[in-house]
């Protein structure tokens, strides 16, 4: 820990829509024990409480976060030719609530802001923030930040301008709904009190190729793991009443088939091997966790099976100490937390590298990086992490040196010495 945060009582506020609800909720969440694990008075305030902490606390009344949260789902509708297939792939921040003067807030040293979307902090309320002269940082879990009002731009390049035209919103307008949002952060970002965290490498060069965060210091520090708590000793597959020696390869995800995580991939990497590689094929087992809107499409995977639906994280750490090999065929992916979660439990990752797993997997060393979008390579990545051999206390090992609590917090602290 940095010698000169010894001699500072320090109060961290950490802001971010939920506690638990969300992948940048539970990494919220883990920062917040991992900085009070170090004596650090840090507090998390949230507008949906989920956790029996307390140390997050709720700034917004049901009634008032379910106005914010309507109204401006009201406003991207009416926007977007009301429609509502791209209702939730874009935030304003027009509507969010107000917390400067919760005491909180007033009373910490430095401000740690997180995902504060679906009307949970509006950004008139960021600007507050950085006039009061505290310290802000805006730790960056997707694209939002770099965008108008968009989470990822996909394959859409408007963000490196001023965005305009936007996709989400079927607009041919130049000054349209995400312009108007640029054009409010550009002016809030040109605070010296804001201080931008990426959670990867390939999230901090998007906000380098972006107009808004081009010429601003971007940190990475990625989101923390309690690896500790996850061990890296194989149970045996009967202990969870699936197929005795055969190899468990598994997936999760908060929902399966939204169409950023790739299932028709998995699906057809599977049908590969079992055409290709019948030998490696009959000795997998698939598990699947988390929820799916479609059924119907689980009746295409080519191998035996198991869905567990949604799971919660207790039973995570349990599937995974009965797996061996950890898949993600995300498309889009900002940090790769199961991937993580996956190595800390000793599993072998096959996932792309157009995103965050990059920061994770080092290729045929602790894992397999399959070529972007091929199913056939991503077959392939499955025959070699099978056959790899490689050690799970090694990989349990890698997950600790890089994503452990304290790791985490010592570079959120020296930041914060740097910016105090």
């Amino acid at each position: 820990m940095p010698a000169n945060i010894h001699r500072i009582k320090m109060r961290i506020a950490i802001i971010n829509r939920s506690d638990l609800n969300g992948g940048a909720a539970v990494f919220s969440y883990r920062l917040l024990k991992a900085l009070r694990s170090q004596d650090i008075d840090a507090k998390m305030l949230v507008t949906e409480k989920l956790s029996d902490s307390d140390d997050v606390l709720r700034y917004a009344s049901p009634i008032c976060d379910r106005y914010a949260f309507l109204a401006e789902r009201l406003q991207i509708f009416l926007q977007n030719g009301f429609s509502r297939k791209n209702l939730f792939k874009v935030d304003t921040a027009d509507f969010g609530r107000d917390i400067s003067k919760h005491p909180i807030v007033k009373n910490a040293d430095v401000i740690i802001l997180n995902w504060i979307n679906q009307g949970a902090v509006s950004l008139d309320c960021v600007k507050k923030l950085c006039d009061s002269g505290k310290p802000v940082i805006w730790n960056m879990h997707d694209m939002w930040e770099c965008t108008g009002i968009c989470h990822h731009a996909y394959e859409c390049e408007r963000y490196k301008d001023a965005c305009g035209k936007c996709i989400y919103l079927r607009s041919n307008n130049e000054k349209d709904l995400s312009h108007k949002s640029w054009l409010k952060k550009k002016a809030i970002f040109s605070s010296k009190n804001l201080h931008f965290v990426a959670v990867s490498n390939w999230l901090a060069r998007k906000c380098r190729e972006s107009s808004l965060l081009g010429d601003k210091n971007v940190t990475v520090i990625p989101n923390t793991i309690a690896v500790e708590e996850f061990s890296f000793n194989r149970r045996r597959n009967i202990d969870m009443e699936i197929p005795n020696n055969r190899k468990i390869i598994t997936m999760g995800a908060a929902r399966l088939d939204d169409p950023v995580k790739g299932f028709p991939i998995l699906l057809g990497a599977l049908k590969w091997l079992k055409a290709h590689k019948p030998e490696i094929a009959e000795n997998l087992h698939l598990l699947l966790f988390g929820g799916i809107r479609d059924a119907s499409l689980l009746l295409e995977i080519d191998l035996p099976f198991t869905y567990l639906g949604r799971i919660d994280e207790k039973r995570v750490k349990e599937v995974l100490s009965h797996t061996d090999v950890i898949l993600s065929s995300s498309l889009y992916e900002s940090f790769g937390g199961t991937l993580i979660e996956g190595m800390a439990a000793g599993c072998i990752p096959v996932t792309f590298g157009n995103g965050g797993q990059g920061d994770i997997v080092n290729h045929l060393q602790t894992g397999y990086i399959a070529k972007y979008k091929s199913c056939e390579d991503f077959a392939n990545g499955i025959e070699w992490a099978v056959n790899s051999g490689i050690d799970r206390a090694f990989l349990h090992e890698t997950a600790e040196k890089r994503f452990a609590p304290p790791i985490i917090v010592d570079k959120y602290l020296r930041l914060i010495t740097e910016v105090i």
